[in-house]
């Protein structure tokens, strides 16, 4: 076991382990570190493609849920990010929670979702993210800021809450991860990182300095 400092803001004791000790399974640090999941999103992540001209690509995506192996999330798939995947099936996520002192990187395979899947997800959107999904498109983003917001009062209005089923290019992903990097705070002292990689059908763990 790699000492890890459960005095730290991020400590491991909502793990299960002992304070001077990581768990081998990352899965195990994960599901400490996210909340379990009813179906409502988690809350932001940047979500970074590979770009088709070979420079990485960042955005902020809202976290789907978490099901204590893969990540889940959404977007339009005429977006830039969707065609990336499709070229290249591959993203790193990262999320950060401040007042915890707590960073989580993610990288790994990607793989698109059944149509039903998507539809349960988007069930769990606010309204306004439903509204979204229909209405943000090449198109709106060509008129003026008066425009928008007269086009987005006239969607509202003619689709009642409770009527909006996603729109064909609805589309979900999960994440699969191959690495995985746990980031902690310390006032006290140095920050410090723990790095997992999948090596073939076990983990392979390194202390690396924050």
């Amino acid at each position: 076991m790699i000492p890890f400092d459960a005095g730290a803001p991020g400590s491991l004791a909502a793990a299960g382990e002992a304070d001077d000790g990581a768990p081998a399974d990352p899965f195990a640090l994960l599901a400490a570190w996210l909340p379990g999941w009813d179906g409502a999103p988690l809350g932001p992540m940047t979500l970074a493609t590979i770009g088709r001209d070979g420079y990485p690509a960042a955005r902020t995506v809202l976290l789907s849920g978490f099901d204590g192996e893969r990540f889940f999330f959404h977007t339009d798939a005429r977006s830039a990010k969707a065609a990336e995947l499709a070229t290249n099936p591959r993203a790193a996520a990262t999320l950060v929670w401040p007042e915890a002192g707590r960073q989580l990187v993610v990288t790994g395979d990607v793989e698109r979702l059944t149509a039903s899947d998507a539809a349960a997800a988007y069930s769990h959107r606010t309204r306004y993210l439903q509204v979204l999904a229909w209405a943000n498109d090449a198109e709106m983003a060509q008129h003026s800021l008066a425009e928008r917001r007269e086009r987005w009062r006239a969607f509202d209005a003619a689709h009642p809450p409770g009527m909006l089923a996603p729109p064909p290019h609805w589309a979900g992903y999960a994440l699969a991860p191959v690495r995985i990097s746990f980031w902690l705070a310390d006032d006290a002292g140095p920050s410090h990182r723990l790095a997992y990689e999948r090596d073939g059908g076990r983990w392979a763990l390194a202390a690396l300095p924050g």
